[in-house]
């Protein structure tokens, strides 16, 4: 099934427009996220590695926190209180959240003034997985750095 969708498209995808290989997708790659990961209650705090273009924003290797739960009936709100919880134990306590892009995640936010990477995986995302259709998966990601 993976392989179809990557190569040919489907669950409104058009794919990746390649012939994908198991040979390929067994071969080791630094993560550039760990969201691949089997959908679950999930927490990490790992080091990152991307191909971009160095600024004062962005760098090449970097530590992300990051959270993934998949379950029936979650919203928007419930992201939003998983983030106000995580920050409150931290000691940050006013946060503010602004509609920002994300192309794999519908609606996207980021945290105003803090870090960006908050979202809900839009349905299309989740159909090759196999999950129910009444499971919602929320996710977040943010850069230590």
């Amino acid at each position: 099934r993976v392989k179809k969708v990557h190569s040919q498209g489907g669950f409104g995808s058009k794919g990746y427009g390649y012939d994908w290989a198991i040979s390929e997708a067994k071969k080791n790659l630094l993560r550039t996220t760990r969201q691949p990961v089997q959908a679950t209650k999930y927490f990490s705090i790992d080091r990152v590695f991307r191909n971009e273009t160095l600024d004062a924003t962005h760098l090449a290797e970097f530590h992300q926190i990051e959270g993934v739960i998949a379950d029936r009936g979650l919203t928007l709100g419930d992201l939003i209180g998983i983030l106000y919880e995580f920050f409150k134990k931290l000691g940050i306590e006013k946060l503010r959240f602004k509609p920002a892009y994300n192309p794999y995640t519908e609606p996207s936010m980021e945290i105003f003034s803090y870090h960006e990477g908050l979202k809900i995986f839009r349905p299309e995302m989740l159909l090759p997985m196999g999950l129910p259709e009444d499971v919602t998966v929320i996710a977040w990601g943010l850069s230590l750095e």
